[in-house]
Formats: structure tokens, sequence, C-alpha cells
């Protein structure tokens, strides 16, 4: 179906619970942008928008963005996040039942427990994008937790099966999703793939670069940015030099401590005097750190997809990322970057090579823009999404 030429004109909203600085977010909005480019009426409704901490998207008028809610807590004393969180996207999918009209379609991710609140607008398709089973990110480590987990863990899965369509961001989430909602897997419930993707026309090839090591993360635990921090130490390259960069919310007490521990070690293993952190750079300042690296370091391990990768290889630039999840469908190990194992040890090895070798960088980094305009371009994210949103909106099943 070519752009903007869709057979349907259809009024979308879109639920989305924060929409600030994330892959998830990067998710969404590209999402929005590609469906209005198709002639659709596109309508995102959150619980929080910081107009100074968001995508140039959100506030440039091409899609409106409604916000309800954002009084309600993200937490109870740091306790309770999933709690609120289903609090917070209720309120925001009650406001939409009573103040607005239906709609044809309605897109919500992350958060499934408003599909059933959704469904009572009969007239709609309910579409679920599902990043990630939540019930695999939360700890069950006590037996508090695990009370306080297991109600929620039966609702997501019971709701997430209420959806007239379920997205996933690759194969590897598709499995995942199979091993963890066993009882949707055994009714037949298959999620179909929806790759992220990026803007490659953002992105131009830069006519030279330094030594310099990058990794892009939101500053959470779980994206294992000290690997990169330990893997620079062991270069003992003088000429080098790291920025760790990414999304950074001064109101979530994870961001603040880590971002405090990793310049802890970075002090300890005497390398922070060539280590440089920035915290939630805008969109023209992370193009910039891109164009001008080396190469782009990424050390989350069992990532769902990882739209980091993808955006970097858009810039011409390799990557060096875990040999698990979603890296090993983006990244291709030997031509457009390198798959290592999670240790230090794998990738400063990786790192090194393009230190003695800066030029290797530029090829790979050529046939890492190649293979992301044939695979990975918001183009063909746009046109597979807008055949799903029409194909669900006419009953049809793939």
């Amino acid at each position: 179906m070519a752009k903007g030429k869709a057979t349907s004109k259809l009024n979308i909203a879109i639920i989305h619970p924060d929409l600030g600085i994330g892959g998830a977010e990067r998710l969404i909005v590209d999402a929005a942008v590609e469906l209005a480019s198709h002639g659709h009426k596109v309508h995102i409704f959150t619980a929080h928008h910081d107009k100074n901490r968001c995508f140039e998207e959100t506030i440039s008028g091409t899609f409106p963005v409604t916000v309800y809610g954002s009084f309600l807590p993200r937490h109870v004393f740091y306790r309770l996040h999933a709690l609120c969180a289903f609090l917070r996207c209720l309120f925001v999918a009650f406001c939409m039942l009573f103040m607005w009209p239906s709609f044809d379609v309605i897109i919500a991710d992350q958060v499934s427990v408003v599909i059933p609140i959704l469904k009572l607008k009969r007239s709609a398709k309910i579409v679920f994008y599902c990043h990630f089973p939540d019930l695999l990110l939360a700890q069950h480590t006590t037996f508090l937790r695990k009370l306080y987990r297991t109600p929620i863990d039966y609702v997501e899965e019971v709701t997430t099966g209420m959806a007239d369509l379920i997205l996933v961001n690759s194969n590897f989430t598709a499995s995942t999703f199979a091993n963890t909602f066993i009882h949707l897997n055994a009714k037949g419930i298959r999620p179909a793939v929806l790759y992220p993707a990026v803007n490659v026309d953002q992105f131009k090839e830069p006519s030279s670069f330094k030594l310099n090591f990058l990794s892009i993360n939101r500053f959470e635990r779980k994206k294992n940015i000290e690997l990169a921090i330990l893997a620079f130490a062991m270069l003992h390259s003088p000429e080098a030099s790291l920025t760790v960069a990414g999304g950074f919310d001064i109101r979530l007490k994870e961001n603040v401590e880590y971002l405090e521990q990793l310049k802890a070690l970075a002090e300890r293993e005497g390398v922070s005097n060539r280590i440089r952190f920035i915290t939630s750079c805008s969109t023209t300042e992370r193009n910039a750190l891109l164009s001008e690296c080396l190469c782009v370091i990424y050390t989350p391990k069992d990532e769902h997809f990882g739209i980091v990768p993808v955006e970097a290889m858009a810039a011409y630039k390799p990557v060096i990322a875990c040999n698990s999840g979603g890296p090993l469908e983006s990244v291709k190990n030997g031509v457009t970057g390198f798959l290592c194992d999670p240790t230090p040890e794998e990738f400063s090895s990786a790192m090194a090579k393009f230190i003695k070798d800066p030029k290797e960088a530029e090829r790979m980094g050529r046939e890492a823009r190649k293979h992301v305009v044939d695979s990975f371009s918001t183009h063909t994210f746009g046109q597979s999404l807008n055949r799903y949103i029409v194909d669900i909106h006419r009953g049809k099943e793939d």
C-alpha cells in the first residue's frame, strides 16, 4: 500500500503510560507519525508528557497529545510501581471512554490492563504492542513480592489475550511471549512481529570521526552500562575516550543512584578523566554524538529488541553488542559490528579492533547503513503497521 494512499482513513487513538524518552516511546511516536502520513487521524493519550523531556514530534503539531492523570503518583515511597502504572493508565482509559467519541482502532502498549476498558468502545478494534512480558521484568524475590505480583501477572496474561491483534518487537520477544503466556499460546494466540524502526533520513554520512566510543541507554541497572566502562578501562588506550549518554529522569530514584554508581566506577578504574556522562540529550545532540563517534557500545543482555543499535547503524556506525536477544536479529556479526559474550574482556577485544584499524569501522558503518535502509526504515515500519491496522479494522486475520 503506497504511503499516504490508504484505502481507509481511520480515527486512531494511541494510549501510552509516560510519553518521555526511551525505546518504547520512540516506537509509539514513530507509529503516530507514520499512521498520520498514511492519512489517518491520530491522537495520543498519556498520563505524563513533559514538553522539556520528550521527542520533538510530540510537540510539533503533527498529532495531538492529551494528558490525563499527571497528578497520580508513579510510586508509593518508591514501591508499588506496577500498581501505580495500572491506576494511571486506567484513569487515562476511562477519560478516553467518557470524554471522547468512538475510535476505529485503539493502540495500547506496556500496560494491558486497559484493554477490557477500551473494548467497551465496541466499534473499536484493539491492538496491543507487547515490548516484553512485564512479569519477566518484575522482581519476584520475596514472599511479599510474589504475593503482590501474582494477581498482577495473572491480569497481564488475561487482558493481553483480549486484544484483537498482538504485536511484538522481535522474534526473540515472540518466543518469550509463547513461553511466558502459556495459556494464551495453548489457545493458539500468536503475536505478529513488527520491528521498531528509525528515520534514516535524519542521519548523514559523517565526514570525520574521533576515537570515541559511545554508549546510549537509559540510566537503569538492567542496561548493564558498567560493562562499557570496564571494557573501556581494559583498553589502556590513552587517545581513546568514552561517552555515556542516555535518558535520565530525576524523578526516578534508580536513575539518580545508578548514574552516581557509574561515575564512582569510572573513578575506581582510573578512567574518569576520559569518560563523559550526558543525561537526556536531545535528538539533535544524540545525532551529533553518533556522527563523531568511532562505534556504539550496546551493553544490555537479552534485550527485547534494542533500538539503539539500529539508530547507530543508520548513522553509519558499527555496533558492539551482546550476543543475545534483539541484537541477534539486527546486528550482522562481523559485517555491521560484533556480537560478543557480555564480558569486559570480549567487549574490550572488539573495541581494540577498531582502535587498531579505524578504517574497518568506516567500512562496517557503510554496510550497517545499507542494512538498516533495507530492513529497519520507518517507511518499511509504516507500511507494515498500516497494513495491520487497516486489516484488523476490516476484520481480517493474518
